[in-house]
C-alpha cells in the first residue's frame, strides 16, 4: 500500500513538470552534424554542446519570446564571442541565428533527433 501512495505521489509531482516542458527543449543535430541539448536552466533555456568539438560546452542561453521564438545569447565556441540571439521553432527544425550589432548575422538551421 506504501509504494501504492509513492508511486501516485511521484506521479502527481512530476506530471506538471513534463506538461510545462518548452516546446523547444529536447536533442538537437546542428549544421555540423554535432548534437545539441536545450533544456531549462533556471527561468531560462540553455543550449549545451553534446558532441562534436566542444561537449558539455554551454554556447546559448534563450527565453521564449512567444509564437515559437525565442531571444537570448549565443556563444561561438570557437572564440568565445557571445551576440544576441534568436530562435524559431517551426515543427521539427530550428533557426538560430546570431548577430553582432543587430546586423552583422549568421543563421544555422538544425533538426529535432
Amino acid at each position: 500500500m506504501k509504494l501504492l501512495r509513492l508511486s501516485v505521489l511521484l506521479a502527481m509531482v512530476l506530471a506538471p513538470a513534463m506538461a510545462w516542458a518548452d516546446p523547444i527543449e529536447g536533442e538537437w543535430k546542428t549544421a555540423d552534424t554535432s548534437l545539441a541539448t536545450i533544456k531549462g536552466c533556471g527561468d531560462q533555456l540553455c543550449i549545451v554542446m553534446k558532441t562534436g568539438d566542444w561537449p558539455g560546452k554551454q554556447i546559448g542561453q534563450l527565453k521564449a519570446a512567444g509564437k515559437g521564438t525565442y531571444a537570448g545569447t549565443v556563444t561561438d565556441p570557437r572564440d568565445e564571442k557571445t551576440y544576441s540571439g534568436r530562435a524559431t521553432l517551426n515543427g521539427n527544425t530550428l533557426k538560430l541565428t546570431g548577430c553582432a550589432l543587430k546586423i552583422f548575422c549568421q543563421t544555422e538551421v538544425w533538426q529535432r533527433r
